[in-house]
């Protein structure tokens, strides 16, 4: 085929595949005896990598060094490999736009959440949570932090998170329990850290969290943490601060 059937063929400019040429990320075919570059599957196969990994945010350099391990590949590895990846997106589109009629239909009854979408198991845990965020500062603070971990969040991360909270609000009293323990953070908002009802708080809220709740122990997670906490007063911080230390211990002390 000629570089425009390819061009057409791939979806990227003429102009895209001659700069690839220059860079040497794609190999340029000889030219026929009349004068025309004669392009074949691998050439389209592998303008085709080198436009998913450029719009997944792959620099051209790495794009060379991808492009380099896989030199030695046979024509179908890539031909699978790139199927596998259109299948994964395809799931991926197919999962937000089901969870897309579901935000509309939430919509079309007014029920749509105020912090914005969010994933089923939030929007039951909110639910399950009622109007606390009404009656308490900090528990609008908690429904804000948790729309944002649910948002940015690691995934693996996120889904730990909402499995261990989620079967909490279930049990007997723990919305009651929930307001006590947000009414001592409250209680908190012109405190010191050192104030003693900082560890009074924090053993609260220890009582009302699940014993296999996730912390964030990876350098990029606490830093996640550290950001979230900085919204809080001092004292507020310093308490959830030493609940997730107890947690991490194996309960209060």
């Amino acid at each position: 085929m000629r570089i425009g059937e390819l061009a057409g063929m791939v979806g990227v400019t003429t102009r895209a595949i001659r700069h690839y040429h220059h860079l040497g990320l794609l190999p340029e075919p000889e030219r026929l005896g009349n004068g025309y570059r004669e392009y074949g599957l691998r050439h389209a196969v592998e303008l085709a990598r080198i436009r998913r990994l450029t719009e997944l945010g792959v620099g051209l350099v790495e794009v060379r060094d991808v492009l380099a391990d896989d030199a030695g590949r046979e024509l179908v590895e890539v031909l699978a490999e790139l199927d596998a990846d259109l299948a994964r997106q395809e799931a991926a589109i197919h999962d937000r736009r089901a969870r897309l009629r579901e935000l509309l239909a939430e919509a079309e009854r007014g029920r749509l959440p105020a912090n914005g979408p969010v994933s089923p198991e939030l929007s039951s845990f909110l639910a399950e949570l009622g109007d606390l965020d009404a009656e308490s500062p900090m528990a609008a603070k908690d429904r804000e932090m948790l729309t944002l971990i649910d948002t940015t969040a690691p995934p693996e991360f996120r889904g730990q998170l909402m499995a261990a909270l989620l079967p909490t609000l279930t049990e007997p009293g723990a919305l009651d329990a929930a307001r006590e323990v947000y009414a001592r953070l409250d209680a908190l908002a012109d405190a010191a850290p050192d104030d003693p009802r900082v560890a009074e708080a924090a053993r609260a809220l220890v009582a009302c969290l699940p014993p296999d709740l996730p912390t964030a122990g990876a350098p990029e997670q606490r830093g996640f943490l550290d950001a979230l906490l900085a919204d809080f007063s001092p004292a507020q911080a310093e308490a959830l601060r030493l609940a997730l230390r107890m947690v991490a211990e194996g309960g209060a002390r």
